[in-house]
């Protein structure tokens, strides 16, 4: 439970239609296993005591007494065990049958939720058996204790505030509005869906699409846990398609595993913090009674996957769909400003390394889509103390392959007269040494515009922003940053998608950019005439830093959180020393360099998360990182 993970399940046991006694041992089974395994919550499938296909079976007393006999013989088992089950069963009450779900904890019963969508079209018949859940909430007897029944009922645990669960029962899901929505508005923020979905040609898919959405919509965890094996087969087949979804996503899935627990982790804290950010979210009381709850607070053991990478999709046509509209979103707005501008081209600083080769690619798909010729883009080499012939000719290669017109400007000169004018010892490579030269490099790429009625294309990418890895008004400066919202991970994976897309020239060319070491090269080059100065052994490895950043910025994590999920994504990577050391570089340049951030220029926002000073990111540039970073002296002790 700790940082806000809750462990949650569903099960969908083998049954017996209308054999009570033998369903109730499989549940039994199934909460012992599942408090073997320290889950929280246990959801099982609709009319699991009884099975879902009874038909006319429901209206028989014996088997409603067998009913009674396995609901008190389960909530009897469930003393001294700490996971929440919800159970599916036929009761009675005020001379009508109900379809509920029962909410059983540690001997007692919590709560009886009805079933308030009745389908009966098609193969479904239930308004044969069932009434419609009624108004309001009143008192049911079973299992000797007297309960609350009805459908506004939230479940709250006391251990951590932030898990509070709400039911709803199959239909209620796919009608056009579901009880969920106002569970959710009423603060649930896990649902839990006790289902009898039977299985068509699509079905799954349509299913899985209707759960993500729905969690995404509520901004919830949704556990769906449907019927399986055992059910009669006379005129439907049921595969258990089991589901758990958070905030749009299906993070965990099985089907046609009888028995077999399907369980992960929810992160309530992530999505009572993700309401908190959304302002339309709306929050209402209404006429709900919330039950109380107590769990033993432990170690949450995370089985999820982390992404280690997650800014980029991990599968393969989902990475190629995103590179292009991308490429796509950099394009319009470059294109947008070249044309608002009254601009006859655009200028941009090739380096032949890989941000402003990007930079490149998307000017051309701007000037292409404006109808403008490749020659109105002007890309300048400038190559200065660090630069080598193997970036130098990339840049050249790369702008002869792509038809713009290409100019080699020098700064040495000018960079030593610079220095002979402000008392700098050229021998002394210090920083500003190092951001004389990227200064004198802008101050070309403005000029020249000005000269031509250019624009010019900022080449520093989103991970850059967030370290501060750029000098003030230098490379940090331009007149349209089109790759600010770009993480460096996905840098790379967008110029592979053009060299992937490409002529062999061109190809060839972007793969020896995308193997060049990432680096200023602001030092002079190692006397093998190689990279001397690599970017990485410097500030840290960029896999690890948009880890930390998606982490802070998109979820909101806390510093221990990042440091425990970074460690389970590069478990294989990066021992824990390693991670925390970095984690606490990127902490103390987030926090130090904001004053960079506050006066970025425009640039188009494409993802999730962004450092515009007018857009997602409002910081003070003075704001202090006390916080964070005693946090992490905390890890080290």
């Amino acid at each position: 439970m700790r940082d806000g993970f809750i462990s949650v399940a569903a099960v969908s046991p083998a049954v017996k239609v209308a054999d009570c006694t033998w369903n109730t041992r499989r549940i039994i089974q199934a909460m012992d296993a599942a408090s073997s395994q320290g889950i929280s919550l246990l959801v099982f499938p609709e009319l699991s005591v009884t099975g879902y296909t009874c038909g006319d079976l429901f209206l028989q007393d014996a088997l409603l007494a067998a009913v009674q006999e396995s609901l008190a013989a389960i909530v009897s088992h469930s003393t001294g065990i700490d996971t929440v089950a919800v159970v599916g069963a036929p009761l009675v009450w005020r001379n009508k049958l109900y379809n509920c779900a029962v909410v059983i904890h540690h001997g007692h019963i919590l709560g009886v939720v009805p079933k308030t969508n009745i389908p009966n079209y098609q193969e479904f018949y239930e308004l044969r058996w069932f009434a419609p859940a009624p108004d309001g909430i009143d008192t049911l007897v079973l299992a000797g204790q007297e309960v609350p029944f009805g459908t506004r009922l939230l479940f709250s645990c006391t251990s951590v505030t932030d898990f509070i669960f709400a039911v709803e029962i199959c239909e209620d899901l796919w009608v056009p509005m579901p009880p969920s929505a106002s569970h959710a508005m009423a603060g649930a923020t896990v649902m839990v869906n006790l289902s009898a979905s039977d299985e068509v040609v699509g079905k799954d898919g349509y299913r899985r699409n209707l759960v993500a959405s729905q969690s995404a919509r509520l901004a919830c965890a949704y556990i769906y846990c449907d019927a399986g094996y055992g059910e009669s087969t006379t005129d439907l087949v049921f595969t258990g398609h089991d589901l758990v979804a958070e905030n749009g996503h299906i993070v965990a899935e099985h089907e046609g595993k009888a028995d077999q627990l399907l369980r992960t982790e929810v992160d309530v804290a992530f999505l009572a913090r993700e309401r908190r950010l959304l302002s339309t979210f709306p929050q209402t009381s209404g006429d709900y009674r919330t039950i109380f709850f107590s769990q033993k607070i432990g170690e949450t053991v995370l089985t999820r996957t982390v992404a280690r990478y997650p800014f980029v999709p991990a599968d393969s046509a989902d990475l190629k769909e995103r590179c292009a509209k991308i490429l796509s979103l950099q394009a319009q707005g470059l294109a947008k400003r070249l044309e608002h501008t009254r601009s006859t081209g655009l200028v941009l600083g090739l380096s032949g390394g890989l941000d402003s080769t990007l930079a490149l690619l998307v000017s051309i798909r701007a000037v292409d889509a404006l109808g403008m010729s490749r020659k109105n883009i002007l890309a300048i080499s400038m190559p200065g103390f660090g630069t080598t012939k193997r970036t130098k000719g990339n840049a050249t290669q790369l702008a002869k392959a792509m038809g713009v017109s290409f100019q080699s400007i020098s700064i040495a000169a000018a960079v030593r007269r610079h220095f002979i004018d402000i008392g700098q010892d050229c021998d002394i490579h210090d920083v500003t040494y190092e951001n004389s030269q990227a200064r004198e490099r802008t101050q070309i790429l403005m000029d020249v515009a000005n000269k031509n009625n250019m624009l010019v294309v900022g080449t520093g990418d989103l991970s850059e922003l967030a370290l501060g890895w750029a000098t003030y008004n230098g490379d940090h400066m331009s007149m349209y940053g089109v790759n600010a919202s770009i993480p460096k991970t996905l840098v790379r994976h967008l110029v592979r998608y053009v060299a992937d897309e490409s002529d062999e020239t061109l190809g060839k060319v972007l793969l020896d950019v995308l193997d060049t070491p990432v680096s200023p090269e602001l030092l002079p080059a190692d006397s093998q005439g190689k990279i001397s100065q690599v970017t990485e052994d410097i500030v840290g490895p960029y896999e690890l830093h948009d880890f930390f950043l998606y982490a802070m910025m998109r979820k909101g994590f806390s510093p221990s959180k990042v440091f425990r999920l970074a460690c389970r994504a590069f478990e294989e990577t990066y021992d824990r020393t390693t991670i925390l050391s970095w984690l606490t570089v990127f902490y103390r340049r987030f926090f130090s360099q904001q004053f960079k951030r506050s006066v970025l220029p425009d640039g188009p926002k494409v993802g999730t998360v962004t450092l515009s000073p007018r857009g997602d990111w409002r910081m003070p540039s003075d704001a202090q990182a006390t916080i964070w970073l005693d946090e992490l002296i905390l890890l080290r002790k």
